[in-house]
Formats: C-alpha cells, structure tokens, sequence
C-alpha cells in the first residue's frame, strides 16, 4: 500500500467513522430539547423521561464525535499537509466558526446535563436549544468547506499559488447551500429514523409500553417531515452538479455510458445512516483525483512523511475498540431504561 492509498484510505475511514456520530449530534439535542418542551407544555411524565434518558446518549455520541472530529482535524494537516498550506488561508473561516459553535454546543450540553431541577424550566430547556442550534451550524460550516473543495471560489490560482482570497466569497461558494441542506435534511431522516427503529423494536418485547410509543411519535415526526422535502433538496444538488461535475452525477445515476436524454432513475434500498454514508463517500470520491476540484490533485497534497500505513492501520485498530466501547454503553443504557424512568415500565392496554 503506497502513502497516498494509505492517507485516503485514512481519511476515509475517519470520515465515514465521524458522520454518523456528526449527524447523530446534531439531530438528538433537537429531538431531545423537543421532548422537554413538550414536558413542559403538559406536565407529563414521559416527555421528561424521555427527554433524560435521550440527553445521556447525546452525551455518549458527543464525546466520541469530539474525539474523531478533532482526529480529521489533525489529520488534514498531517496527512495533507501541502492542501493546508495552500487552502487554509481560504477556507480558514468556516473552520474557525465550526470551532465556535462546537465549544458552545459543548458548554451548552454540559448545562443541559447538570441543570436538571438545577435550573428554571425554562433555561434549561433554552439550553437544550442552543445545544441543537449550535450542532447544526457546526454542520453547516463543515459541510461549507467540503463544499468548497468541490466548487472552489474566493481566489485566483496563479503560478500554483492563490492569490486575490476572499474567505467570504469561498465560505459562500456556489455549492455551500445545496450541500448543506441536504446533509441536515439526510442527518434528521437518518437520526429520526434510527431512533424510532430503536424504540419500535424494544416495543415488540414490550408490548403497550408508553415511554417507547411515546418516543417513535416524536421521532417520526421529525423524520417524516425531512423525508418528504429531501426529493427536492435532492432535485436542487443534482441540478448543482449537472453544472458543476457531471460525471459525479453520472456516477449517481448509474449511468456509464455518455448520453443525452437519460432516462431518469427513481427509488433505491437504503436505510438512513447507510444512504449518509453513501453519500459522503459519492461527495468525497467523485471528487477524484482533484482534492480541490479542477486546481490541486490529491497527490499533489499528500504527505511527503512515508510510513503513512502505519498510522491508517494504528487509527483503524482505535475505531473498532472506540465502535464496541460504543455498541456497550448503548446497550447498557437501552438496558437501564425501566430501572430508571417510571414510564418506561411496560403498561398492558
């Protein structure tokens, strides 16, 4: 395996490693702040149960999403570093600002997490809201510079440097909009589907239980929601790259042969987390071989460093322990449901 294998390969893995944690911490504070709202508005029980039990698998997936997020951002510096120094001065921004809002999504959950009968209802739950707000606009600006790599604006190349840098201008790229929508659009389906999957299959064990019941409406109500506008976020990106990068929409739509006039392609078989997945893969692939599309070629910004398959094999070794540590907790806390909240006990009809 030579270097620019292995550091693909490397970043790959983090990548689709750290999305679904990224969509899960975005989306989860929303349906958890929901929850207490709803406690709030109508004194019930089990929207407040709910709304605890799900802010400590907010707590969970946030801790590892911190540890793999801050893993690729060192990874584009050592793994990439010449796209760095070319890059950084014009994508800077959104980093910056994603950097913003996740230490505010940070010290807004820690609120969320110890203000319980601590603080004012009210504040509380406004905590919960900024975490949710924050998680998203995190996305957002992620997704910005992705997006960027994919449409580069804000600069002029010129004798293999940029020159001319308007971080505005390159933040708001032609691509930054249709890229993002659809990401939080795929991350609400994807959550709010996994989510009600979740408490859909412990209701088959437990037959009339109000707390699961309970947590599939809420959890579909969101999902439903962003499936039905997804078509048309899908339609807007798909026009994008038609524009943009025709052969990653070919690749979309199966389609191997040039023609004109192609049939269209609807319906497919994915769910949720694997259509994330699959999507990011098609946003970061179809880019080949640009690392910034039609300017730098990502063997030009790899690592000179050799030995690089060492550090893909040592990051590989560290997702697997970091995904069964997950799986564990889960399982412990999905186990500890009616030991701890009085309207997860089983209620027969």
């Amino acid at each position: 395996m030579d270097d620019l294998i292995a550091a693909r390969f490397q970043m790959g893995l983090s990548l689709g490693f750290h999305i679904v944690f990224a969509c899960i911490g975005m989306i989860m504070p929303v349906l958890m702040a929901y929850s207490e709202w709803k406690w709030i508005r109508t004194n019930k029980q089990v929207y407040y149960d709910i709304a605890k039990a799900w802010s400590k698998g907010v707590a969970i997936f946030f801790a590892v999403g911190a540890v793999s997020g801050t893993v690729l951002a060192f990874e584009l510096g050592l793994l990439f570093p010449e796209f760095m120094k070319h890059a950084g001065p014009i994508i800077g921004m959104p980093f910056s600002w994603e950097g913003t809002a996740f230490f505010i999504e940070a010290i807004a959950l820690g609120v969320f997490l110890y203000g319980w009968k601590k603080l004012n209802k009210w504040v509380h739950w406004l905590s919960g809201i900024v975490v949710g707000v924050s998680g998203i606009m995190s996305g957002i600006f992620v997704v910005a510079a992705n997006a960027w790599m994919n449409c580069p604006a804000g600069f002029t190349w010129q004798n293999g440097k940029p020159i001319n840098i308007d971080p505005v201008t390159a933040m708001f790229n032609n691509a930054w909009f249709q890229e993002a929508l659809h990401m939080i659009l795929a991350a609400f389906i994807a959550t709010s589907f996994a989510v009600a999957g979740v408490h859909a299959f412990l209701l088959l064990k437990k037959r009339g239980n109000i707390f699961h019941t309970t947590a599939i409406k809420i959890a579909l109500s969101f999902g439903v929601v962003a499936a039905f506008l997804q078509p048309i976020s899908g339609d807007i990106s798909a026009k994008n790259l038609a524009k943009y990068q025709p052969a990653k929409l070919a690749a979309l739509e199966s389609l191997y042969k040039t023609t004109k006039s192609a049939d269209i392609l609807i319906g497919g078989i994915p769910l949720g987390l694997i259509a994330v997945e699959a999507g990011w893969i098609v946003t970061e692939v179809g880019r080949q071989p640009w690392i910034i599309y039609g300017v730098m070629k990502t063997k030009d910004a790899v690592s000179y460093m050799p030995g690089l398959r060492y550090s893909f094999y040592v990051i590989t070794v560290i997702y697997i322990l970091l995904t069964t540590i997950i799986i564990w907790l889960m399982q412990r806390q999905i186990g500890s449901l009616e030991k701890n909240y009085p309207s997860a006990v089983t209620i027969n009809n």
